[in-house]
């Protein structure tokens, strides 16, 4: 069962690394939102629900760590939605919604790896 977990784990660190690198190529780049950032986002969501569910573990979940987290995954979702709609709309992805992007998504990675 651990080892499954592990996958789950390394799944989830994949849907982060997603989003965040597409984020940081976008920085360099044209600073928009691409279907990239969306899987990434996707992958990131379905392997976070997998791990908190309860695997045999020896030890409580963190419910608070875990909600917080899910709260951010939930703002980053709509920023992407709503700069995926300006870029449609206008060409462009304004600054006050694509820098929060990248700073939420840095937090998340953040909060999984600090907060014990």
């Amino acid at each position: 069962m651990e080892i499954l977990r592990s996958i789950v784990v390394l799944v989830h660190l994949v849907g982060f690394a997603t989003l965040f690198g597409a984020w940081m190529v976008e920085l360099v780049g044209q600073r928009r939102v691409t279907r990239i950032m969306h899987w990434g986002l996707g992958i990131a969501l379905v392997a976070g629900l997998a791990l908190s569910a309860p695997w045999g573990l020896d030890h409580d979940l963190n419910y608070a760590k875990i909600g917080i987290k899910l709260v951010v995954l939930v703002l980053i979702g709509g920023l992407l939605g709503a700069g995926a709609g300006r870029l449609r709309k206008s060409g462009s992805v304004p600054a006050g919604i694509f820098w929060p992007i990248g700073i939420l998504t840095l937090l998340n990675a953040g909060l999984a790896v600090i907060w014990r």
